[in-house]
């Protein structure tokens, strides 16, 4: 990039940046960047609704994913434009702060950008724009605080009715549509089961291959597969009543001397005794949790084929090589500590009312129920194809958060693109009392807003312009929360039909769109490093 002298005479030019940086601004950058964002608007906008496709994802390494989870797919994707990796972060953060809408977020940022388009090639100023887009974001939220219907928690049976009410919601648009009865009251009972603070990672979802999809089930309590066992396993209990857990991370183990250090000896006696101590600080440890009382013993590390056979031949379960995460909730949920050493076990023993160790498809899962400390479930996933299972891991995960949401927030709105008609007529309506550009700008917002319901009609087939001109007339009626009606090719009120999706998930949607197109209505520079190859926008 070179500056050049004023019209007074030439000078040399300056040079500003290296030779081979790639700059474009103005204008033309910031359609540019508009134009990227909707391709991929376009890539995920058929994945919407319950009658939304689904994408099938092959990567570098040939692993095949076939979903319709917005952040999945957008996280898969390889996007390299630097405006576009704007959206794949704001469906990280709508996944990671309410687990669901994350292709409702994406369609709303774009369709935002798509509006302010012919404004900007008017000649109108980012910055207006920006301006008015927060403006029209701000009363958009709210407005939906102000009608959102809150459900009493005072009754038991109301609140449970709700958080049904919007995992169902959740569901329709997912794998498990069609079993939507059987995992809605599977992930309530997981979210209800937990502490009040409702923890994610105290709920565990285990994938085990084979069998129908409904031969799922939820374990209240911990469940992990059997680990990797020596010889002498079989011969261990499988089943305790209230037995006492030691939770190590020790290695009971004999290794090769020569992996441990170097010794030098004269003579074999010598080496004798070093094996014979070996051996002896093995067993010295064997016998110390033996004498706590202990009758499961946890290890993260390996537990050998000879501490195997001790703790059969004395009654006692064992299990090596426990992965972090299985043993942290133990820990949690049975009490304990995680030892690095076998002395004085006593006080640092976990416990619950029932350990057993069960044949589930062809695997076999360790279940420790009753537990005494803190409240924990696992859901157990079984299905044919990988693909399959892991699709429905996810779309499990996204009800979980819901219902977690949902818990939290308790107040509710109507789905089905309810929530954006009635938002929509609302900003038209304030328009009208604004006067100049503004009025226009908070319209182009409000028009964005019809994409959700816009996209469920298209995705279902259905005839749009009669939908959406139904719905307007409804709206503007006062049929608050009417919206599409996906089995009836109509309208319908989407409260009494019970589509419900947690007031939170829309006020979250639509301030992280409107930040995303405002962020990017604010870029009029990309410089591309010709070395790094890094984008960055100015």
């Amino acid at each position: 990039m070179m500056a050049q002298g004023g019209p007074g005479g030439m000078r040399p030019p300056i040079i500003l940046l290296k030779e081979g940086t790639d700059t474009s601004q103005g204008r033309a950058q910031l359609i540019s960047n508009i134009n990227a964002c909707q391709a991929i608007g376009e890539a995920v906008r058929t994945t919407l609704g319950p009658r939304g496709m689904d994408k099938l994802v092959l990567d570098n390494a040939g692993k095949v994913t076939i979903s319709n989870d917005g952040a999945t797919i957008m996280s898969l994707l390889d996007i390299v434009h630097p405006a576009g990796k704007t959206l794949v972060d704001i469906a990280k953060s709508q996944d990671a702060e309410i687990g669901d809408g994350t292709t409702s977020v994406v369609l709303l940022a774009t369709d935002m950008l798509k509006e302010s388009k012919a404004f900007i090639e008017e000649g109108v100023h980012p910055q207006i724009i920006s301006k008015c887009y927060r403006q029209a974001a701000g009363l958009a939220i709210q407005h939906i605080k102000d009608i959102a219907v809150q459900i009493s928690r005072s009754d038991e049976g109301a609140t449970r009715d709700m958080l049904l009410k919007c995992a169902a919601t959740s569901m329709s648009s997912k794998l498990l549509s069609s079993h939507s009865d059987f995992f809605t009251k599977m992930v309530v009972d997981a979210v209800m089961v937990l502490e009040d603070d409702l923890p994610l990672d105290m709920i565990g979802i285990k994938k085990v291959s084979g069998g129908h999809i409904e031969e799922s089930m939820l374990v209240k309590g911990v469940a992990f597969k059997k680990t990797f066992s020596y010889a002498g396993f079989e011969m261990q209990p499988k089943r305790y009543t209230n037995p006492k857990i030691a939770l190590l991370n020790v290695e009971l183990e004999l290794k090769a001397e020569r992996d441990n250090a170097e010794v030098r000896v004269d003579n074999v006696s010598e080496y004798q005794k070093i094996v014979d101590a070996e051996w002896t600080i093995l067993y010295e440890k064997l016998d110390q949790i033996v004498q706590s009382g202990a009758k499961v013993v946890l290890s993260k590390l390996p537990i050998g084929d000879v501490a195997t056979q001790y703790f059969a031949d004395r009654d006692v379960f064992c299990a090596g090589r426990v992965s972090l995460d299985d043993l942290r909730r133990t820990v949690k949920a049975c009490g304990g500590v995680v030892q690095a050493t076998c002395s004085d076990l006593n006080s640092s023993l976990g416990e619950c009312e029932l350990f057993e160790e069960t044949q589930i498809g062809n695997e076999r899962f360790n279940f420790f129920t009753g537990c005494k400390k803190a409240r924990t479930s696992t859901i157990l996933l079984r299905g044919g194809a990988d693909q399959f299972i892991e699709e429905t891991e996810r779309s499990l995960h996204d009800s979980i958060m819901v219902v977690r949401r949902a818990l939290k927030s308790d107040t509710v709105v109507a789905g089905g693109g309810a929530i954006e008609m009635e938002l929509s007529r609302y900003l038209r309506e304030h328009a009208r009392t604004i006067p100049g550009k503004q009025q226009l700008l908070i319209g182009a917002f409000a028009q964005a807003l019809e994409i959700i319901p816009r996209q469920l009609c298209e995705n279902a087939g259905f005839d749009i312009t009669k939908i959406l001109t139904k719905l307007r007339t409804k709206h503007v009626n006062g049929g608050m929360w009417y919206g599409v009606d996906i089995n009836t090719e109509d309208i319908s009120d989407n409260m009494e039909k019970f589509v419900w999706e947690p007031a939170v998930m829309k006020i979250n949607a639509i301030g992280a769109a409107a930040e995303a197109a405002c962020m990017i209505l604010s870029v009029d520079e990309t410089v591309k490093n010709p070395k790094s190859g890094q984008q960055q926008g100015r």
